[in-house]
């Protein structure tokens, strides 16, 4: 069987309707199939049990080499645009495509009271086209309806006013039933018939609203003559209709010949996206990858990669979609930047899958390096916080009090954007007597910069307070007593609204809620938040429990911090056992705690 690791390959495709390619060793494409969920049917072809498929399905598996893909909005958008691929690349693997398998669309005919009817080939005579329809029950519903509510000619007769003036024609048998007003014998004017024309285009491009509620009279209609079979019949028509899409983000038939390209970049690499539309339908659709080397602008690339997509592909079209106006010169070109419609459309597609692809390249390089992530993250906080240098350092600072007693300040520490734990630090606070959250954190910043000043540690390029303006300008006092204010970044993050202060700045900075530098603020302070309240809880619990072994008789100040120093915990001191608590006290003394502990 093949080498290929298809379970890597998985892991890249989304479980979304689109595209998927198959290509062997050489680089040659062999199968091209669509998907409303591309990750399990292309996953299905690795089952374990290979003996459900035939020997050519077996033999093309085991050619794969390489796996792409295009994501598309909707199942039938990949429909259209695997049937475009398949007929553009003619793939050995798929079954040769004849004109008669290609999609239909409904044409409105450039003549003289035009003619409406499906055809597969469109030809530039002036005619209107729409669709493709990817159902061509769809299809067969839209145009009996059309027939039914409006008389339209059926015929190829050349209607030119010459022709019907001079009286070279009959009306026939459709005349007669119902189905055609006779504009041949001049019955109808073309003014009408082109009112006519007008209102069915208006349905074609998907405002169907007139149709539907003929439809419903009708079944109304059915229905009181007690004509059960017919209103069936439109029931069910309505029912297609309601479901009814006439338009695809994938083709159109109006869009006759454009490329579009779309790009996502970061400071490594960037990633461009190209679709080539011919006649109204994509032929052509690659994402490439390029590494920058001199910090190029996404201008210069995109217009580098789109010169080299138009020569590879043999593009001729005058009018490329475009995310930007490029800095590109060049008169014989038309570049769009679409903000609507169905060119905003495409471009919408293309830049939905170049996104993609850029994020699930930067995902495989950061699991087989690391540090590319640890660079990627710092240099986003160092954007995002305006550092002067990248924050491989951080310390964030917390405060927990109970009702004033046992203040405590936690600091814990991140270094390359991870947790250093063996640099996490508590404070006992020394100088601060009551519920003073400020001048806690005064204390606890200034002794801890001092100690770092004192034994020539390298200083933090980023403190974080979990507080807002108070608690920040609490800090600063302390970082400029120690004259160090200028030497670090300090911010505050305020809790509520999760709204970024910086010093001497009124007004916060407020960071997108998804963004990786608020992530990791919100971990430092949870953190420190965390560490914080343990160590309190412990400290809470020991000064609860020696307040209540100096309260049991026997059981004094001395012997209760004989206690805690040589159990170091609350839970230990409950959880000893009798010996063990002799090592510390006399059997009196035991006697007496185990009883205290049994009746509580």
């Amino acid at each position: 069987m093949s080498s290929f690791d298809h379970k890597t390959a998985l892991t890249a495709i989304p479980h979304k309707p689109g595209v998927y390619q198959y290509w062997d060793a050489d680089g040659k494409l062999m199968y091209i199939g669509k998907a409303k969920d591309l990750r399990n049917r292309v996953g299905s072809y690795f089952n374990s049990d290979r003996n459900q498929f035939n020997g050519k399905t077996r033999v093309l598996v085991s050619k794969i080499r390489k796996i792409t893909f295009t994501i598309v909005d909707t199942e039938i958008d990949a429909w259209l645009l695997e049937n475009s691929l398949i007929k553009k690349h003619q793939p050995k693997f798929n079954i040769n495509l004849k004109d008669d398998k290609t999609y239909p669309w409904i044409i409105v005919k450039n003549e003289n009271f035009p003619r409406i009817y499906w055809t597969r080939k469109v030809i530039k005579d002036g005619s209107t086209y729409f669709g493709p329809y990817g159902s061509i029950g769809m299809m067969h519903t839209i145009l009996d309806l059309i027939k039914e509510t409006y008389p339209l000619r059926t015929c190829s007769l050349p209607l030119t006013e010459k022709n019907i003036d001079e009286g070279k024609f009959k009306v026939c048998l459709e005349y007669q039933i119902g189905n055609c007003k006779g504009p041949c014998q001049n019955y109808q004017t073309e003014a009408d018939y082109d009112k006519n024309i007008g209102e069915i285009k208006e349905i074609l491009n998907g405002k169907i609203g007139n149709v539907i509620r003929d439809v419903k009279g009708v079944i109304k209609s059915a229905s009181e003559d007690l004509n059960f079979e017919l209103a069936h019949q439109y029931a069910r028509r309505l029912q297609v209709l309601e479901k009814y899409q006439s338009k695809s983000t994938v083709v159109n038939s109006a869009i006759t010949n454009v490329d579009v390209v779309s790009i996502a970049s970061d400071e490594r690499y960037a990633f461009v996206n190209y679709l080539k539309v011919m006649n109204g339908t994509i032929i052509q659709t690659q994402t490439i990858e390029v590494k920058k080397q001199l910090d190029e602008s996404d201008d210069e690339i995109l217009t580098l990669a789109m010169l080299e997509f138009r020569t590879k592909f043999n593009s001729t079209s005058k009018e490329i979609i475009v995310p930007f106006e490029p800095s590109l010169e060049d008169e014989s070109l038309k570049f769009t930047v679409p903000k609507l419609g169905e060119k905003k459309k495409l471009l919408e597609l293309s830049q939905k899958n170049v996104l993609f692809f850029k994020k699930e390249k930067l995902n495989q390089y950061e699991k087989l390096n690391p540090d590319l992530r640890t660079d990627r993250i710092l240099t986003t906080m160092q954007k995002d916080l305006r550092l002067t240098q990248l924050p491989k350092h951080i310390e964030c600072f917390d405060n927990s009090n109970f009702q004033g007693k046992y203040p405590v300040s936690a600091i814990v520490v991140f270094k390359d954007a991870k947790p250093s734990k063996k640099d996490y630090r508590h404070f006992n606070v020394k100088t601060v007597e009551g519920p003073n959250d400020f001048a806690t954190m005064e204390e606890a910043v200034f002794r801890r910069y001092r100690r770092m000043l004192d034994e020539n540690q390298t200083l933090p390029q980023l403190i974080i307070i979990d507080g807002g303006k108070g608690q920040l300008s609490s800090a600063v006092k302390s970082l400029k007593l120690l004259g160090i204010e200028n030497k670090v970044t300090v911010i505050g993050i305020a809790k509520r609204l999760e709204e970024l202060f910086y010093p001497g700045d009124s007004y916060p900075l407020y960071l997108d809620k998804k963004s990786e530098t608020l992530k990791i603020i919100q971990q430092l302070r949870d953190e420190a938040h965390r560490f914080g309240i343990t160590f309190h809880r412990k400290k809470r619990d020991q000064g609860t429990l020696k307040t209540e072994l100096e309260q049991i008789e026997g059981i004094g100040k001395t012997t209760a911090d004989k206690l805690l120093t040589h159990f170091k915990s609350v839970k230990k001191i409950k959880e000893a056992t009798e010996n063990q608590l002799a090592e510390v006290l006399n059997k009196k003394q035991v006697v007496t705690l185990l009883a205290h502990f049994k009746e509580e």
